[in-house]
């Protein structure tokens, strides 16, 4: 990802953007062993600055995001298909930031956004078992004893799923399908999908509702800033510091 060189220059925590402006301006900053003098000019993370000869390490503010996906986005930072990415929906973040684990295209609700390599790879890691919450809506009654094998652990063809939680559950007035809420704590793969085609109960529409502490409350396409304690908790329950 490249960006201007005084924006970089700023971003080591060396000097602000008007001095940094201003040391280039005057020939003190060289980008590859070249001497840079235009503002306009861009680098990336791979590029060597040196600002009077001293090499610069770009040292990131830490920065964390709920996003609320609509169906129709990948995961990903890039498309080789040209398919919108959850990326194209944020704007003003001056940190490079990467989503958390993904969701579907055609599953919408709430993808966290960092540039913090340690709290993505905690969040996405099923052996930390941090509970996920989703909203489905499936063809067909859902029976107890059809949620009762769910809670259990479904075989699924690969592995089998770990115990979840069913909430919630509704039928519609014609009885052709049902919604509910379910918690688990691996999220692999089209997980969910896979354990209601299991029993044979097409998922019709599946949005993510929690991740652990932090539950959606943001309009759809929109994303906001964590709080302080909002990272906090997520990280404690990462560590197992605090009961999930």
């Amino acid at each position: 990802m490249e960006e201007r060189l005084q924006k970089y220059i700023s971003a080591s925590g060396l000097m602000s953007r008007r001095e940094a402006e201003d040391a280039i301006r005057n020939g003190d900053v060289k980008v590859n062993g070249k001497v840079i003098t235009e503002l306009g000019f861009k680098v990336n993370d791979d590029d060597i600055v040196e600002v009077d000869g001293e090499k610069l390490k770009r040292q990131e503010n830490k920065v964390y995001y709920m996003l609320n996906k609509p169906t129709g986005y990948i995961s990903t930072t890039k498309d080789d298909k040209g398919r919108k990415t959850v990326l194209s929906l944020v704007s003003g973040i001056d940190e490079r930031v990467y989503p958390v684990g993904r969701l579907d295209y055609d599953t919408s609700g709430l993808i966290l956004l960092t540039n913090d390599s340690a709290f993505k790879n905690s969040i996405e890691k099923p052996e930390y078992e941090i509970e996920k919450e989703y909203h489905v809506k499936i063809e067909g009654l859902l029976r107890k004893e059809e949620s009762k094998r769910v809670e259990r652990g479904i075989d699924l063809v690969d592995y089998k799923t770990k115990p979840a939680r069913i909430l919630n559950v509704e039928y519609n007035d014609l009885k052709t399908a049902t919604t509910l809420d379910i918690i688990i704590r691996e999220g692999k793969n089209r997980e969910i999908r896979n354990i209601f085609s299991s029993i044979n109960h097409k998922v019709k529409s599946l949005k993510r509702i929690r991740i652990g502490n932090l539950r959606l409350d943001i309009a759809e396409g929109k994303y906001r800033p964590l709080k302080p304690h909002e990272v906090k908790l997520l990280k404690l329950l990462a560590l197992g510091k605090i009961k999930k």
